[in-house]
């Protein structure tokens, strides 16, 4: 039997970004099925799924298989799982048969919800199935060599959780995991606006705000930006303009959960690897980590300086890839490692 090229992929609540040893990432896609209410039909997964979010008829149904990062429908993930790696690999993949599969799980995961991952995994044909915690992953992306015997901290912000980590020898010292992530700062945003402007916005325009204007530590010039939505008193369409002091107030509970994990982890980790992290600084990773002024916010409650990775959204994705080539350099190292034939 012809086995297949080694695979990396990042299981998120928002996206599903896949890497393939040799390629890099292949793919990059939301995590969303659009299924037939009647008939259970798989009409559109990824890009063309999620184009189709807030836009459906009431017999098509647009869902997310993954929240807050573990599985919640294991049916609709096995058949996007399957989908993204035959988009992936393309005809590859009926000629290197059965590969070997990563997939990265939240520190936090219970046994339970590592198992159905790696169901999914295995029922899709995977050779051997690989888990690895996503702060590990982010690690090894942002390019940290996890192997010395120095501290390191990841950072890592996701759709639905965040993840914070402290991180020597090839194992975590000490963790912590949230189900906070970047949809909690749109959902904050919605309230926001329900709450102060009397409009109603989807999630799209949410982002749209996060990502533009969306602000978290103080700028020294204010931006503005004009979004729509529906009157709640009215019922009729509706333009506002919105400040980046405005999202600053509207993120701030979401923000302060992240910050506060950050701060309870370095209160757990031994004085001298703290030291390590002092010098070396904190590390963040995920699409969440790119809000801006969360790297200022960061260093100014906990004193030490924070560095954004470069590609920050992918590392877990490029991490997850690496690990199997890792972990077989690093077999006497008494990594821990979860693996299922």
């Amino acid at each position: 039997m012809i086995f297949g090229a080694d695979i990396g992929i990042d299981l998120g609540t928002t996206s599903v970004i896949v890497y393939v040893d040799g390629q890099g990432i292949v793919l990059y896609e939301p995590s969303v099925v659009a299924v037939n209410r009647s008939s259970g039909e798989v009409i559109a997964i990824g890009e063309e799924a999620c184009r189709m979010i807030g836009r459906t008829p009431e017999n098509i149904l647009a869902i997310r298989p993954l929240s807050e990062g573990v599985i919640s429908d294991f049916e609709m993930t096995e058949k996007m799982l399957k989908y993204f790696i035959n988009k992936a690999m393309g005809k590859q993949l009926s000629i290197r048969l059965r590969p070997r599969i990563c997939v990265c799980v939240p520190s936090g995961a219970t046994e339970v919800e590592c198992r159905a991952v790696e169901d999914a995994t295995r029922q899709v044909g995977a050779r051997e199935v690989y888990l690895i915690e996503e702060p590990i992953a982010a690690a090894i992306g942002a390019g940290i060599d996890i192997s010395r015997a120095c501290g390191s901290m990841v950072v890592d912000i996701g759709g639905g959780t965040t993840d914070a980590a402290v991180i020597s020898l090839g194992g975590v010292v000490t963790n912590s995991s949230i189900k906070v992530g970047s949809n909690n700062l749109d959902d904050s945003i919605i309230r926001y606006m329900r709450k102060r402007h009397n409009i109603l916005i989807g999630e799209r325009s949410a982002e749209e705000l996060k990502v533009n204007i969306g602000t978290v530590f103080e700028r020294m010039m204010p931006i503005v930006m004009e979004i729509k939505g529906r009157n709640l008193i009215t019922g009729l369409p509706n333009i506002v303009t919105v400040s980046s002091d405005e999202m600053r107030y509207a993120l701030h509970e979401p923000i302060m959960s992240i910050v506060e994990t950050v701060c309870s982890v370095l209160e757990k980790t031994p004085p001298e690897l703290v030291a390590d992290i002092s010098e070396r600084g904190i590390v963040l990773t995920g699409g969440g980590s790119l809000v801006y002024g969360l790297d200022k916010l960061i260093s100014y409650k906990t004193g030490i300086n924070c560095i954004i990775a470069d590609d920050a959204q992918l590392c877990v994705a490029v991490g997850t890839g690496k690990y199997i080539e890792y972990i077989s350099k690093h077999k006497t190292a008494g990594i821990k490692v979860r693996k299922r034939r």
